[in-house]
């Protein structure tokens, strides 16, 4: 259930490991569907979140029912601000380091034979979002990025069979115009 929480925010925020690593309960407000990430200079896990003010972002009511569910059958009685935490090796209730989320990778790679990082999710869901014709302001803030600029460059990735679509949709081409 970790691994399967920890995967769907990431999936679902294009929120950095280390963002998501240093989350505290405090930081996920489910009643209004918000968690904020906060640069914080005193994780014991060293996770950073790379941002310099805090940064709200939505999510989807399935994802606050992962948590909710995350947190009634594995955390339990726990006593840790931190939202990701060992729950079986080393003293338990201790924040979740990188370390651990790369050995859980390497573990789901080697047993579904699918490569991934948790930054290839952050990549697909810019990719997915900007597909979808979220503006690129929007996708910048939740990605916390300074700079649209920096989105742009790092995750603008569209095929030709985009930039045709996009043509079509706004008029300048018409259906018959597109190649068969």
């Amino acid at each position: 259930m970790t691994g399967r929480f920890l995967f769907a925010l990431l999936a679902e925020t294009g929120m950095r490991i280390g963002q998501a690593l240093g989350l505290r309960h405090g930081d996920f407000v489910s009643r209004r569907r918000e968690v904020t990430i906060v640069q914080r200079s005193d994780n014991a896990n060293g996770a950073r979140a790379k941002t310099r003010t805090a940064v709200t972002l939505p999510v989807s009511a399935p994802l606050v029912g992962l948590y909710s569910s995350y947190l009634h059958t594995e955390y339990g009685d726990l006593d840790s601000d931190y939202v990701f935490v060992n729950l079986w090796a080393g003293p338990a209730g201790r924040p979740l380091r990188y370390q651990t989320v790369a050995k859980l990778v390497g573990w789901l790679r080697t047993t579904t034979g699918i490569a991934f990082t948790p930054h290839l999710l952050r990549h697909t869901r810019a990719t997915e979002l900007i597909r979808a014709g979220v503006p690129i302001e929007i996708v910048s803030k939740m990605l916390t990025h300074r700079s649209v600029t920096t989105t742009c460059d790092t995750y603008l990735h569209l095929s030709v069979e985009d930039v045709r679509a996009e043509l079509v949709r706004v008029g300048i081409w018409d259906q018959a115009e597109e190649p068969r």
